[in-house]
C-alpha cells in the first residue's frame, strides 16, 4: 500500500505546474471579452488571480448604446422580432387549422386500432392482442395532449 501512496506522490512531483492567465478586453464598442489569450486589440489587461470570472452569460439587459439604436418596433425586450398583431392572429390561426388536422388524424388512427383489436377479439384469433393495445394507448396520449395543446390557444 505504501509503493502505491509512494508512485502517486512521485508522479504529483513530475507533472508540471499548470497556470493560465485570464485577460479581459474591451472593445471600442464597450463589449468585453474574457480569453486565456492575449490578442494584440488594445484594452486587454490581467485579471488578479483572486477575482472569480464566471463563464455564464449575465442576464442583464441591453448596453445603452445599442438599445438607442434598436427601434422598438423592431425587438421584443428580449431581444426578439416583435410581430403586429394581424400576423400574430393569421400565425395563431394556421396553428390551430394545424392542431385540428393533427387531432383528426390521431383520432382516425385511434377509431381504426380499436376496431382491429375488436375484430380481433370477436374473431378469438389467438393472436397477440398487447401490439394494439399499446398502439391504442399511445393514440389515446396524442388525442389528449393535441386537446391540451388546442385548449391553450387564445
Amino acid at each position: 500500500m505504501s509503493l502505491r501512496i509512494a508512485l502517486v506522490l512521485a508522479a504529483l512531483l513530475c507533472s508540471p505546474l499548470v497556470r493560465a492567465d485570464i485577460f479581459k478586453c474591451v472593445d471600442e464598442a464597450g463589449h468585453v471579452t474574457y480569453t486565456n489569450s492575449k490578442t494584440s486589440a488594445r484594452g486587454c489587461s490581467v485579471l488578479a488571480r483572486d477575482q472569480a470570472v464566471s463563464s455564464v452569460p449575465g442576464g442583464g439587459g441591453r448596453p445603452a448604446a445599442q438599445s438607442a439604436s434598436v427601434g422598438s418596433a423592431s425587438s421584443g425586450s428580449a431581444g426578439f422580432p416583435r410581430v403586429d398583431a394581424g400576423t400574430q392572429r393569421a400565425r395563431d390561426t394556421d396553428r390551430r387549422r394545424i392542431l385540428e388536422e393533427e387531432l383528426g388524424a390521431e383520432q382516425s388512427a385511434l377509431d381504426v386500432a380499436s376496431r382491429q383489436l375488436a375484430e380481433l377479439d370477436s374473431a378469438r384469433r389467438g393472436g397477440d392482442r398487447q401490439p394494439l393495445k399499446d398502439k391504442i394507448q399511445l393514440h389515446e396520449r396524442n388525442v389528449e395532449a393535441l386537446k391540451r395543446e388546442i385548449s391553450n390557444l387564445r
